[in-house]
């Protein structure tokens, strides 16, 4: 089994900034792809950014394309999300994903955390 924690959100004025963490633990290998998803009130989970296992190839939704950033230390297993410039409707839960596949689709990851709350305020 793989665990995976988020850290990292919060409540944060439009334009501004936050870094949210996943630590992997358990049996958990660093070829493994990780990836970060989303899900605002009301809606379904959509896919927000992955990165594989080299961190060589990342992949983001339209809507994030430019402000954020995934990356991964290898060292501790953990893997970041850096968003720039916040607007409202990136308010939602965020949750990271970690699996074999190469992929934006959440079907195709193994293991979830319990997800971490970002809050943008207008």
């Amino acid at each position: 089994q793989v665990q995976l924690e988020e850290s990292g959100g919060g409540l944060v004025q439009a334009g501004g900034s936050l870094r949210l963490s996943c630590a992997a633990s358990g049996r958990f290998y660093i070829t493994y792809n990780m990836g970060w998803f989303r899900q605002a009130p009301g809606k379904e989970r959509e896919f927000v950014a992955r990165i594989s296992r080299s961190g060589g190839n990342t992949d983001y939704a339209d809507s994030v394309k430019g402000r954020f950033t995934i990356s991964r230390e290898y060292a501790k297993n953990t893997a970041y999300l850096q968003m720039n410039s916040l607007k409202p409707e990136d308010t939602a839960v965020y949750y990271c994903a970690t699996g074999t596949a190469v992929s934006t689709r959440q079907t195709d990851y193994d293991y979830w955390g319990q997800g971490t709350q970002v809050t943008v305020s207008s």
